[in-house]
C-alpha cells in the first residue's frame, strides 16, 4: 500500500510546514556543524593531554622502586585509561583506523622514542586496546586504553531544544500575523451582501493589508451604488407606469359593456398589481432606512392576527414569548403580511407561531396545510419573479415577488427566512430575528 503525500490545503498549514521544515533543517545543520567542530576540538585536546600524561606517568613509574609502583598506579589512573603492572591480555594486533588507532599513534609519539611498544586490540562488549612496554628494570607495564570523546555538554541539547521551541513560537506568531488580515478579508467576502449592512474593514496595519482593505471597501461601495441605481431605476419605471395604467383604466370605463371590456379591465388590474409589487420590491431593498423602535412582540402579533380575523380570515396565533424587541415594525409587519397572504392564497388558512430559538432571539413561523413547495425549488422561490406554477394567472401563480420582498426585508432588519415543508403536507416559513436587551 503506497501512501500519497498531499500538499496542505490551507495557507496557514503550508506556511507552517515550510517554516517548520526549514527550522528543523537549519537546526540540524547547525547541530551537525557544532557537533563536528566540538568533536574535533575535544579529540585534539584529549590526545594532547593523553600524550603528555602518559609520558609523565611512565617516567614516574620507571623511577619508582618496584614495591611502590602498585600504589602509584591508583593515583595515575584516568577515566579513559589506567596502568597495569603486567603483560597485556590476549588479543589481536591493533589495525583500527578510528579513534583507537589515533590514540595508539599518540602513544607511539609520546613513548616510542624511549620504549618499545606493542599494541593489541581486546574484543568484547566494550572493545578497547592495550599498549605494552617494559621499564628500564625489565618490568612489564600495560596501558589499558578505552578511547571515547564527549563533544557535547549535558546542557547543550536542552539549549538547542529551547532555541527550537522559541523559533517555533516566533514562527507561529508570524504566521498568525500574516494570516489574520487574510482571514478577515475572506470572512468579509463570504458575508458580502449588498442587501445587508456593509461590513467595513479596518484600513490600518501594514501597507499591503491596508491596500487590500481599501480595495475591498471601495468594491463594496461600488456594488451598493450599482444595486441602488438599479433599484431606483426599477422603482422609477414601476412608478411611472402607474399613470398610463390609470388613464387606460379610465378610458376602458367609457367603453360599452362587453366581454372584451372585462378582459381589458382584468389585464389592466394585473399590470397594476405587478407594478405595485415592483415598487414594493424596490423599496424593500432599502428597508434598513426605517427607524428602529422597541415593541412588545406578543402585542404586535396579536394585533396583526386580529386584523385578519376582523375580515373573517382564518388566521390563528399560538405561543407566547413575552419579549420586547428592537426592530423596524413596518418592515416586520410587511414580512408577516406577505407570508400570511401566501398561506391564505394557497391553503385558505394560516397559523402564526412564536417561540424562542436556540440562539438569543425569537422565531416567528407562518404555517399552512396547502400543497407545499417541491424540495428542489425551496431555495429558488425567494428569488424575484420566480413562481412555482407555470400558470400566468395572478390568482394562482402570483407575481413571484411576495417571498422575495419578505426575504429582502428580513435581511434588512437583521433576520433570516427559512422555508421547509411540513410533515403531512403544507409549508412552514420561519423568520428568525435577534432580541436586543
Amino acid at each position: 500500500m503506497k501512501l500519497a503525500l498531499q500538499w496542505p490545503q490551507t495557507l496557514a498549514s503550508r506556511l507552517w510546514l515550510v517554516f517548520l521544515v526549514g527550522l528543523i533543517l537549519a537546526q540540524s545543520l547547525m547541530f551537525a556543524a557544532q557537533y563536528y567542530e566540538r568533536y574535533e576540538s575535544t579529540k585534539t585536546a584529549m590526545l594532547g593531554n593523553f600524550e603528555h600524561d602518559t609520558a609523565t606517568s611512565i617516567a614516574i613509574l620507571d623511577r619508582l622502586p618496584a614495591a611502590e609502583r602498585p600504589a602509584w598506579t591508583q593515583r595515575l589512573q584516568r577515566r579513559n585509561y589506567d596502568y597495569l603492572l603486567r603483560g597485556h591480555d590476549a588479543g589481536s594486533p591493533l589495525t583500527s583506523n578510528d579513534l583507537a588507532g589515533t590514540a595508539a599513534q599518540s602513544l607511539q609519539v609520546a613513548l616510542g622514542r624511549d620504549y618499545a611498544l606493542s599494541f593489541v586490540e581486546i574484543p568484547g562488549p566494550h572493545p578497547h586496546f592495550q599498549a605494552q612496554l617494559r621499564l628500564s628494570d625489565g618490568s612489564p607495564v600495560t596501558i589499558d586504553v578505552r578511547p571515547s570523546v564527549r563533544p557535547l555538554s549535558p546542557w547543550l541539547p536542552f539549549a538547542l531544544l529551547a532555541q527550537l521551541v522559541l523559533m517555533i513560537g516566533c514562527t507561529w506568531l508570524a504566521v498568525r500575523i500574516a494570516i489574520r488580515p487574510l482571514s478577515r478579508l475572506a470572512e468579509a467576502v463570504e458575508n458580502l451582501d449588498p442587501n445587508a449592512h456593509p461590513m467595513h474593514l479596518d484600513e490600518s496595519g501594514p501597507r499591503e493589508v491596508a491596500y487590500a482593505a481599501r480595495a475591498f471597501n471601495s468594491m463594496q461601495a461600488r456594488i451598493a451604488a450599482y444595486l441602488k441605481e438599479r433599484m431606483q431605476l426599477l422603482a422609477a419605471i414601476s412608478h411611472d407606469l402607474q399613470t398610463p395604467i390609470t388613464r387606460m383604466k379610465l378610458r376602458a370605463e367609457f367603453m360599452e359593456d362587453s366581454a372584451e371590456k372585462d378582459k381589458l379591465g382584468n389585464d389592466l388590474n394585473e399590470i397594476e398589481h405587478l407594478v405595485r409589487e415592483g415598487v414594493a420590491y424596490a423599496r424593500s431593498v432599502h428597508g434598513a432606512t426605517e427607524a428602529s423602535c422597541r415593541i412588545s412582540l406578543d402585542a404586535f402579533l396579536d394585533s396583526l392576527v386580529c386584523d385578519y380575523q376582523d375580515t373573517s380570515r382564518e388566521v390563528s396565533l399560538s405561543g407566547k414569548n413575552g419579549a420586547v424587541i428592537e426592530t423596524r415594525p413596518h418592515a416586520l409587519r410587511r414580512i408577516l403580511v406577505n407570508l400570511v397572504d401566501n398561506a391564505l392564497k394557497y391553503a385558505g388558512t394560516a397559523e402564526v407561531q412564536v417561540s424562542k430559538n436556540a440562539g438569543t432571539g425569537v422565531s416567528i413561523s407562518v404555517l399552512d396545510r396547502g400543497q407545499g413547495i417541491p424540495e428542489e425549488v425551496l431555495a429558488e422561490v425567494v428569488k424575484p419573479f420566480y413562481r412555482v406554477e407555470n400558470s400566468r394567472s395572478r390568482s394562482t401563480g402570483g407575481t413571484g415577488l411576495g417571498l422575495a420582498i419578505a426575504q429582502q426585508l428580513a435581511i434588512a432588519i437583521g433576520g433570516s427566512l427559512t422555508l421547509r415543508n411540513r410533515d403531512g403536507g403544507g409549508l412552514c416559513v420561519t423568520l428568525d430575528i435577534g432580541v436586543h436587551p
